[in-house]
């Protein structure tokens, strides 16, 4: 368990801005809405904000701001989107060019922030109800996987649907579903429950981002819409410019879980 596990979020965001931790956030500030970020210039946004309205389960809206503003005014005023996060990613006509930790250099002028829901933040909930979650245990990042399912395309947004994996024991995962279904912000109840196969991934020990966590023999992989979708949209659709978080490293907001 991260030793950021029971902090306020702006403890959190305060060590990502002077460089103090630039780790996977799973685990950190439980009971906060953590959320994933699409930076894009203003001319894109609009698209992109359909793209969210259309496919709500892998890309739940929680705010975007207004452009040129890299403050979130409703998910943790007073923060900073392009210093607040543990590592960032750049994309550049859909190519990975970088992985920073201050995005400030490469913000654009008229960038307009989105804000989407995380299932780390259905983690706190999982705990309580006793499931276990052997990524935290062993202080990795969940594996996520591209799958062959399709985003609803919007505009010049198209690509698949990414999902990341947790490994439940049998006896818990009718518990993860009820209590993942009550957070829609989330991503809400699982995508898929089973085989692999079923959604196009031919191999859980070689994820295409974060760690591999296979399942025990008494466990069954279990997957959920996941909000690095967007960055598969982006290298399909291959905008000029945009930013993300690096997988796994969230923007954790002031929102508690109940929001």
């Amino acid at each position: 368990m991260s030793d950021l596990d029971r902090a306020a979020p702006a403890v959190a965001r305060a060590r990502f801005r002077s460089g103090g931790s630039s780790g996977v956030t799973s685990g950190m500030c439980l009971g906060f809405v953590q959320a994933n970020l699409v930076v894009l210039p203003a001319e894109a946004a609009a698209e992109f904000r359909a793209l969210c309205a259309a496919n709500p389960q892998p890309l739940p809206l929680i705010e975007a701001t207004a452009p040129g503003d890299p403050e979130p005014r409703c998910a943790a005023p007073g923060s900073d989107l392009r210093t607040d996060l543990p590592r960032y990613r750049v994309y550049l006509d859909g190519v990975l060019a970088a992985e920073p930790t201050d995005v400030r250099e490469v913000w654009p002028d008229d960038g307009v922030a989105f804000l989407l829901g995380c299932s780390f933040t259905a983690e706190a909930r999982l705990l309580a109800a006793g499931v276990r979650l052997r990524h935290q245990e062993s202080g990795r990042n969940v594996p996520m996987f591209v799958t062959r399912l399709t985003c609803v395309p919007a505009g010049r947004f198209h690509g698949p649907v990414v999902v990341s994996m947790r490994p439940i024991h049998r006896d818990s995962v009718a518990t993860a579903r009820r209590v993942t279904a009550a957070l829609p912000l989330a991503h809400g109840a699982p995508l898929h429950i089973g085989d692999p196969e079923a959604i196009g991934i031919a191999d859980l020990a070689h994820p295409d981002f974060g760690d591999p966590i296979e399942p025990e023999p008494d466990e069954v992989p279990v997957f959920w819409a996941c909000g690095v979708t967007p960055q598969a949209v982006i290298m399909a659709s291959r905008p000029a410019l945009a930013i993300t978080h690096a997988p796994g490293h969230m923007f954790i907001t002031d929102l508690g879980d109940d929001s």
